[in-house]
């Protein structure tokens, strides 16, 4: 009768140990991905509503103010229909947007941030994000403009302006 010792072992198998190290680490990469693509769709997560309000402040800063209504409302064919925005009429967003309006000729606009407030009832159905306007560093020339998450329709915003801004 015959007894194996440790010494009687098989010898190890280079290729087994390099298939163990192979496969750890792209366990490695695969976790470091995850992180980074989680970390990246987290600090985009408002990308759809700023990149909203950037057309938006592109198409007043070319007085297209047409364009920038159509945007605005998140309809395209809104002349066909004008009497469906009776609450906010072109005449009033042309006053309100345009040279004589609060913030005068707009030139220059940068996103400074965007948050979605919370609520009691859960998630809010909309974004609030704050706009610097013609480069002015004073928090009366930031404009915070609501934009629904659904239809990215804009509005004023309805709750005070608490994003933090990103002074240059």
């Amino acid at each position: 009768m015959s007894t194996a010792s440790l010494f009687d072992a098989p010898p190890p198998d280079p290729r087994a140990e390099a298939r163990s190290r192979a496969l750890k680490r792209w366990g490695i990469v695969a976790v470091v991905v995850l992180i980074v693509l989680g970390g990246l769709l987290y600090w985009n997560r408002y990308w759809p509503e700023e990149r909203t309000v950037d057309k938006f402040f592109s198409a007043i800063e070319q007085k297209d103010y047409a364009k920038a209504y159509s945007i605005w409302t998140a309809d395209p064919d809104w002349q066909q229909h004008a009497d469906k925005y009776k609450q906010y009429t072109y005449g009033q967003f042309q006053l309100d947007w345009g040279p004589t309006g609060e913030y005068g000729t707009i030139n220059k606009h940068d996103i400074r941030g965007a948050v979605s407030p919370s609520t009691s009832t859960g998630d809010a159905t909309g974004v609030i994000v704050a706009v610097q306007i013609n480069g002015i560093a004073d928090e009366r020339k930031l404009s915070c403009l609501w934009v629904e998450k659904s239809t990215k329709a804009m509005s004023y915003s309805p709750m005070e302006c608490k994003v933090p801004v990103r002074m240059q």
